[in-house]
């Protein structure tokens, strides 16, 4: 992050947009919007945005998988082919 860049005031945002959002878009660094000093918002383009979402979800689906693993609600790659195999086995007769 830029300081000098990546912080503007919301006058500076009303007055801006355009340049501010050209700016966005082409560095893909967000930039944090503040009110009387303190900041209230933060503009990001899309893509980075959605990259952040996408990073979120896995970060998620991975924290699910410990919690799992740690409540002893897994099974081994051994068993999970097995099983699909007498699934499979079982549908082809």
């Amino acid at each position: 992050m830029n300081i000098r860049e990546d912080i503007k005031s919301i006058t500076y945002l009303k007055s801006r947009a355009a340049d501010l959002l050209k700016q966005i878009n082409s560095t893909r660094r967000p930039v944090v919007i503040t009110q009387n000093g303190e900041p209230k918002a933060v503009l990001q383009d899309p893509k980075s945005y959605e990259n952040m979402r996408n990073a979120i979800g896995l970060l998620k689906l991975i924290s699910q998988g410990e919690e799992d693993l740690k409540k002893g609600r897994s099974k081994s790659q051994e068993d999970v082919f097995a099983n699909l195999e007498n699934k499979l086995k079982k549908r082809t007769k």
